[in-house]
């Protein structure tokens, strides 16, 4: 008898399906009611709409070509995402990018030879700046939001006290192609820009990064610190390293402007904000925990469709920050409890095949009587 029983019941517990489970469908229309998923449904809306008010912006090379323009604010964006999923804020994002300007801008010049070791050292001023506010907020434990607002006046004051608040220096064409160039003779768009290039090869980078153990300690810590803890996390380092994954996103949002939009001290001011108000219009919470990688980064997309369409709109450009302050207001006020609405529709768009049921007992035969053992009927 106590063979019937063991085999049955876990074979039931095997025919369950968990919450999770079902076909890709399910799952699809399960993501898109999140805020993580909206934002691409709202990317496609905007995008439809700013077609609808100027139907060449529809052509590939067009599109192609906003998106390489859009590069910059996506990898920053991404950068963003690394400290605010972790439950902190980097304010210092502009001022990063305005000091790596500026050190093309007088470092490079026009010699080929010093492409390279100038690229270096910016990378490793990214590392430094992210080092240094990483450290600051988690073993001072002074708040992110003061230890960059700190950083970005330090940098800002330093960057104006070298250049006077003018253009200086003129890096050599080849190091502004980065920006600018991209590979020719491609079909149907003819030009593939690098900025495009560099923002697929670091998105695919960063969704790599996220599923491995460091991506989902990171969304740990930023959920429950004192719980990423006890279960082992070194919270400081982790904190720390995406302070420095963000400095690094400034930088090569950096790189990339130099050949957009030359070399001016400004380049990069305000870029923290659009930044921020990206990351939570791609529906990550503030206060860390909660959001995707890549729906970040189609927030900034998203946000530059939608200051596009003002300008076809011929909406004056002094509504921009107006813009921005309400989506931000709007999006953290919505972002906590569309997340919680949305994690119950993947149960409402199971099967009910699929729902788990409770394991039937085995049944027991009644005991045998003397007749029925000795054979009689």
């Amino acid at each position: 008898m106590s063979g019937i029983g063991t085999a049955d019941a876990p074979a039931t517990r095997r025919d369950a399906l968990p919450e999770h489970h079902g076909s890709i469908t399910r799952r699809f229309l399960g993501g898109l009611v999140t805020p993580g998923g909206a934002v691409f449904v709202l990317a496609l809306v905007l995008f439809a709409a700013v077609v609808a008010s100027n139907p060449a912006f529809g052509e590939p090379d067009r599109m192609v070509r906003f998106l390489a323009r859009s590069a910059p604010i996506a990898i920053i964006a991404m950068g963003q995402y690394f400290v605010i999923v972790a439950g902190e804020f980097d304010l210092s994002m502009g001022a990063v990018i305005a000091t790596q300007v500026v050190m093309a801008g007088n470092l490079i010049g026009q010699d080929d030879s010093r492409i390279l070791p100038v690229l270096v050292a910016m990378l490793a001023v990214g590392v430094l700046v992210g080092l240094l506010n990483g450290m600051a907020t988690t073993l001072l434990g002074v708040p992110s939001f003061i230890v960059t607002l700190g950083m970005m006046l330090a940098l800002s004051g330093l960057v104006f006290y070298l250049t006077g608040g003018a253009a200086t220096g003129n890096p050599t064409d080849n190091f502004r192609s980065i920006g600018r160039s991209g590979v020719e003779d491609v079909p149907v768009i003819d030009l593939l820009p690098y900025p495009l290039v560099i923002l697929v090869v670091l998105a695919v980078f960063a969704v790599w990064l996220m599923r491995r153990p460091y991506g989902r300690t990171l969304i740990a810590t930023g959920d429950n610190p004192s719980s990423a803890a006890v279960s082992g996390a070194t919270v400081w380092w982790v904190k720390t390293r995406a302070f420095i994954l963000s400095s690094m996103s400034s930088t090569v949002a950096g790189i990339i402007l130099v050949g957009q939009a030359g070399v001016h001290p400004s380049v990069g001011q305000g870029y923290e904000f659009i930044a921020i108000t990206a990351v939570v219009l791609g529906g990550v919470v503030l206060g860390g925990g909660r959001g995707w990688v890549l729906s970040a980064a189609a927030g900034a997309i998203a946000l530059d469709l939608l200051f596009t369409l003002l300008n076809f709109r011929e909406v004056p450009s002094t509504w921009r920050d107006t813009v921005q302050g309400v989506i931000i207001i709007a999006a953290v006020a919505l972002s906590g409890r569309a997340w919680r609405s949305g994690n119950k529709l993947p149960r409402m768009l199971r099967r009910p095949e699929a729902d788990p049921e409770p394991p039937i007992p085995p049944a027991v035969p009644p005991p045998a009587t003397g007749s029925q053992s000795a054979g009689t009927p």
